[in-house]
């Protein structure tokens, strides 16, 4: 008798102190504030690697227009190596500081907090999959995207300004540069200058990187192709940066020159688009087109595998 109830007594034990263990939540997503500084994170580590081809970009885009666009010429290796030569390696770099402060604000808002607008979005419409699912995804990266604008353009202002500028040493600094553009041209027609072809630029790339690498991944998850790792990463983020190429060159370049162009120049995005194609003709819509795809997809692998590695790191400290 004494025995069953040391049995017993012991077997009661055992079960409490299984239940006192700490149950580790693996799965648990990160805080938004967590995602939203390791997604920024991320982006700036993209940049700093990618911020050359960014540069060369950015005067291939405004060839035609005059300015320091017009020395470079014969392709994305010419214009880099020529920039390089003519005006040093640090031209490369010029506007990193804005853009490091937009990578932190735009890219922090559009691709740390997709997720969570994501599922919200997902809750709401009680979307499984398909093409309900794609929806979502579409409509997560819209509002993500536009909301990334609204926070981030003043620093987008100053970094296609500094980078056009070349030789011509145009801005003391950065905080030069905020402050004469506000000074000179106003809050609105300054600093927010060409907002509206920049959201729809930004939506349209936000839907070409995090929503189509989103859906690649989990289709190659899902399907088996490949497991949830740094392959799987890697080729989403290849596709998702061909993708927004293509579909965002002609918004990116007519952003890009109505952004840089003198105040009165053009009467607003359309006129400047419209003024590119009676000018230039169709193709120079997608002038720096190769530049802008190298840079893409070098900035998706560079972003993506970062920001997997960092959620990874974060998911690892919340379990230990």
């Amino acid at each position: 008798m004494a025995t069953a109830v040391t049995t017993k007594q012991s077997s009661v034990v055992s079960i409490d102190s299984i239940k006192r263990k700490p149950i580790v939540p693996v799965n648990r997503a990160p805080s938004l504030g967590v995602q939203l500084g390791t997604a920024g994170l991320a982006a700036c580590i993209a940049d700093m690697f990618t911020f050359p081809l960014d540069t060369t970009k950015v005067r291939l885009q405004i060839q035609g227009e005059g300015g320091s666009g017009t020395i470079q010429s014969g392709g994305v290796l010419r214009t880099l190596s020529n920039i390089a030569r003519y005006e040093g390696f640090a031209a490369l770099y010029s506007g990193i500081v804005p853009g490091l402060q937009r990578q932190m604000a735009f890219s922090a808002i559009r691709i740390g907090a997709y997720e969570s607008v994501r599922e919200k979005y997902r809750e709401m419409t009680g979307a499984q999959g398909g093409l309900q699912m794609l929806a979502v995804r579409i409509g997560a990266g819209i509002t993500t995207g536009t909301l990334a604008i609204l926070a981030a353009q003043p620093t987008d202002v100053v970094k296609v300004r500094m980078q056009a500028s070349g030789r011509n040493k145009q801005y003391k600094g950065v905080v030069d540069a905020y402050m004469s553009i506000a000074r000179q041209e106003g809050f609105k027609s300054g600093l927010y200058r060409g907002t509206m072809p920049n959201i729809a630029r930004n939506c349209i790339i936000n839907v070409g990187e995090t929503v189509v690498y989103d859906a690649v991944k989990d289709h190659l998850i899902t399907n088996n192709i490949l497991k949830d790792g740094i392959q799987c990463h890697l080729a989403s983020a290849v596709i998702a940066g061909i993708t927004a190429t293509c579909v965002a060159s002609p918004v990116d370049v007519v952003k890009t020159r109505y952004m840089n162009s003198p105040q009165g120049v053009y009467r607003g995005a359309a006129h400047c688009a419209i003024t590119t194609a009676r000018r230039e003709g169709m193709m120079a819509f997608y002038k720096g087109f190769n530049a802008s795809c190298v840079r893409l997809v070098s900035w998706n692998i560079a972003l993506w595998l970062s920001y997997e590695q960092l959620k990874l790191a974060v998911r690892q400290y919340q379990a230990s």
